[in-house]
């Protein structure tokens, strides 16, 4: 690759690991890019390089944020472990699903997304009223967890957004709350799928620890702007990220 190529990538990561930390959806900067440098390269090696940078990423946010955010870490790592297992399991599902049929899915859900946050501006604010049950948080997060990190492998596209809507609507957390206990179960869904591509020779190391270091450098800025910003930061992203998957999706399906 050029000299060219590698600033293109290294730029593509960091304004990745940027988005991800905020609201997730990275992967749809990385991948289009090294798509776009390398049109040889397999979407399976794509894939697996882009969870190095990924997994780089939400593990320099996870930590930024558990700095300053409370989290309830006993019920969040065994949910990161569960979400790593469903993620290998998606990724080893890949080649038996039509994809075509997915993204149309997908597409769908993240305009439904978008319309559900502009119509209630009070979600991912402070919540008022009674806190959720334990019981509660234990099955959204698990399900969470298990569901979003299967298709988290299966597909991935705004993985962490789906994640921080989740627990943001069905748990009445705050936005800054909830991407970070997305960071926590994203990196245990990034760590599977990796681990699965892994074992099937689908990654570029050199190329993706390279990425991974720009994607911290993003992904660390990211988190800490969520943090010094607030709720109302984090929501006009995720608009704008949501708007821009559903454009890019619908590009790659239909045109």
């Amino acid at each position: 690759m050029s000299v060219t190529d590698w600033a293109a990538l290294l730029t593509a990561a960091t304004a990745a690991g940027w988005v991800d930390a905020v609201v997730g959806g990275g992967g749809l900067i990385i991948l289009p890019t090294l798509l776009l440098v390398a049109p040889t390269l397999a979407p399976q090696t794509a894939l697996g390089t882009n969870k190095v940078a990924a997994l780089s990423g939400t593990t320099a946010a996870t930590v930024t944020f558990a700095r300053r955010v409370p989290l309830r870490l006993r019920l969040l790592i065994p949910a990161a472990a569960l979400a790593a297992v469903a993620a290998a399991l998606g990724s080893a599902a890949v080649g038996l699903i039509d994809r075509r049929y997915f993204i149309p899915i997908v597409m769908v859900v993240l305009i439904v997304v978008a319309i559900f946050v502009t119509l209630r501006p009070s979600i991912g604010r402070a919540a008022d009223g009674e806190p959720p049950t334990r019981r509660r948080v234990i099955l959204v997060v698990g399900l969470a967890a298990g569901l979003i990190g299967c298709y988290d492998g299966l597909l991935g596209p705004g993985t962490g957004t789906f994640l921080i809507i989740t627990f943001a609507t069905l748990l009445s957390t705050e936005f800054v709350r909830a991407a970070a206990m997305a960071k926590v179960i994203n990196c245990g869904s990034n760590l599977g799928a990796l681990l699965y591509l892994a074992t099937t020779g689908h990654v570029l190391w050199g190329l993706g620890l390279a990425m991974g270091v720009a994607n911290i450098a993003g992904a660390v800025v990211g988190s800490r702007m969520a943090l010094a910003r607030g709720a109302g930061f984090v929501r006009a992203v995720l608009l704008v990220v949501v708007t821009g998957m559903v454009l890019r999706l619908g590009w790659q399906q239909f045109l």
